[in-house]
């Protein structure tokens, strides 16, 4: 990223928890975004707005006119023209900060790729709509000591958590594999309320920014279980790593070798 105006950050910078180092810090450091479709959009358009250094966007799809209700940057030109998502999505975030470095990378995160797209970031964000992806996300992440933002969300309920690697559980402390509702079954896709999408998005890009800007020690450590049309929240605590756990206490990297 170039030097930064710091003028455009003001109302950022004026708060004493951030502060001018947490925006310069955040000016020199970059994230990888898996998946930018409604979680991903969110968090890209987030950060690249606060002013992340260097953001990698991971997606392989294009837009469709279904994707708009609850999928940020995208447009009704975007879905008629079949434009794949990162390039609809970098063009966007020019736009947006001509100071950040975007890259753009046509994949799908799997053991193949993992390693690679996430070695020289500080932070991944998970935009992906699977749990397949996000045990692979979780095994690579903890492998290379990447600290990541895992979210979820299915109609109007979500799953938030900041994962650091040997400072917090991992995904795998809370489940040992994907759940079975995850499981591809023919139906149609779940439903799902734009709002709480971007709700969901910001609390994960709150949990990178934190990290991106020298402020981890400001994570939320504890699994945000939320719903907000049932306008419920509950804060479940994980903590401390399990002991069994495959993936950060016995370094087993099941879903990131099954591809390799």
């Amino acid at each position: 990223m170039r030097i930064p105006n710091l003028s455009r950050y003001a109302r950022q910078t004026s708060l004493p928890a951030f502060g001018v180092e947490g925006q310069e810090l955040l000016g020199r450091s970059s994230v990888l975004v898996v998946g930018i479709g409604g979680l991903g959009s969110w968090v890209a358009e987030l950060l690249v707005r606060a002013g992340v250094g260097r953001i990698r966007l991971v997606d392989d799809d294009s837009v469709e006119i279904a994707n708009i209700h609850r999928q940020a940057m995208y447009t009704e030109d975007d879905a008629a023209s079949h434009r794949l998502k990162i390039e609809a999505a970098a063009k966007r975030l020019h736009e947006i900060n001509s100071a950040v470095e975007i890259e753009t990378v046509c994949a799908r995160l799997d053991g193949l790729t993992a390693e690679d797209l996430m070695r020289d970031v500080d932070v991944v964000a998970d935009g992906t709509d699977n749990f397949e992806s996000r045990f692979i996300l979780n095994d690579c992440a903890v492998k290379l000591a990447k600290p990541w933002v895992f979210a979820g969300i299915v109609g109007t309920k979500a799953q938030v958590m900041a994962i650091v690697p040997g400072e917090t559980p991992c995904l795998r402390c809370l489940m040992d594999g994907p759940p079975a509702s995850d499981e591809p079954s023919g139906h149609s896709p779940n439903p799902v309320l734009g709002v709480a999408v971007a709700v969901t998005a910001a609390l994960e890009a709150a949990e990178a920014l934190k990290i991106l800007s020298g402020r981890a020690a400001r994570i939320h450590r504890f699994l945000r279980v939320f719903d907000i049309w049932a306008n419920t929240m509950k804060q479940i605590d994980v903590s401390p790593p399990r002991a069994g756990c495959p993936c950060c206490v016995h370094r087993h990297f099941e879903f990131l070798e099954r591809q390799a």
